[in-house]
């Protein structure tokens, strides 16, 4: 019989943090099972030491490729990828050994999707420190994946049932935001953001709402002038090639009507401005999506979270809601013939 369930690769994500454990506790939700084929990329000994931490009864099958797991719950289906010694690494402390393995369950997923082996990629977190200690010259998994896919126009979105939101600059110190910020930029977050509404959503006229910088969007250049000399010239070449989009507005009160679902999404200027309200609404159940790939990719809007990894405690709503997204996204993706898993 034919199984139309796409198979979606998990990457475990830093082996000294709760990737390992999220994984565990999320596939032993039937429901996952129900609507798509799980594959988990990672470390064997790892898992084994996370499935005791858990007390799951889950069963960890080894698979030699996509097309060789069972994908039935009650088992673990797992691409070995690493042999990380469990009594030689500690939860909560980073080594090169287990950076570079990180990067590799990475980088192997992003190939399996190019390939068109998995239908999208999920991942669990990863640690920036556990980067640099592997040598890797990457701020996190948005520009190891740009780099990986050879993608040039992408973003970083965060997404929940309340509240979507976009950023125009990532992960750059905030003195640094007004310089790096610019007409071209915005606008081509603004295109990209509305493409991706549209192809990946399943929304056919997206309302995406773009805040301003400074306070009161710049109070008609009292606070500063980013909003008339950048924000909304982006935002009015938008609107004339045909994009529902307003903007620069207040981010006080702009997320609150967001909120209320007059607008889609929201486009803010720096990871804080987005993030804070994001996270306060979303921080178990949010999902941290690369737009612009060639792929697609969620993800856990969550760090490592090292003080309690080891403990079993960790809560796995991210990685349910990131599973259940990517599941989604290949749907809508499939529907518009943009994306072929």
């Amino acid at each position: 019989m034919f199984d139309s369930r796409p198979i979606i690769g998990i990457t475990m994500g830093d082996p000294v943090g709760i990737g390992p454990e999220i994984i565990f506790l999320a596939l032993g939700n039937p429901g996952i099972y129900e609507v798509c084929k799980p594959l988990v990329l990672g470390d064997l000994r790892i898992l084994n030491a996370a499935k005791k931490c858990t007390q799951s009864n889950l069963n960890i099958e080894s698979v030699k490729d996509p097309d060789s797991g069972t994908y039935r719950f009650g088992s673990v289906d797992v691409l070995n990828l690493s042999e990380i010694d469990p009594d030689k690494t500690s939860w909560g402390n980073p080594s090169v050994q287990t950076g570079r393995a990180m990067i590799h369950y990475i980088e192997v997923a992003a190939d399996l999707a190019v390939q068109k082996r998995i239908a999208a990629m999920v991942t669990c977190p990863i640690n920036k420190t556990a980067m640099q200690l592997a040598g890797a010259p990457y701020n996190g998994h948005t520009e190891l994946l740009a780099e990986r896919t050879k993608s040039e126009d992408y973003a970083m979105m965060f997404a929940g049932d309340r509240l979507r939101v976009v950023l125009a600059t990532i992960h750059v110190p905030l003195r640094d935001v007004p310089s790096i910020l610019s007409k071209r930029k915005i606008l081509r977050i603004i295109k990209l953001t509305w493409q991706t509404l549209q192809e990946r959503f399943g929304i056919k006229t997206p309302r995406i709402a773009v805040a301003g910088l400074n306070p009161h969007a710049g109070e008609g250049g009292m606070f500063g002038n980013e909003e008339k000399n950048i924000i909304a010239p982006a935002v009015a070449q938008a609107r004339n090639e045909g994009i529902d989009v307003i903007g620069p507005l207040p981010s006080d009160a702009l997320f609150y009507h967001a909120v209320k679902g007059r607008y889609d999404i929201v486009v803010s200027m720096y990871h804080d401005q987005g993030l804070i309200p994001f996270k306060l609404i979303h921080f178990n159940n949010g999902v941290n999506i690369t737009i612009g790939l060639p792929i697609i990719r969620t993800s856990v809007d969550h760090g490592t979270a090292y003080d309690i990894a080891g403990t079993g405690i960790a809560d796995p709503g991210s990685l349910i809601a990131a599973i259940n997204l990517a599941v989604q996204q290949v749907a809508y993706a499939s529907e518009t013939g943009r994306h072929t898993p």
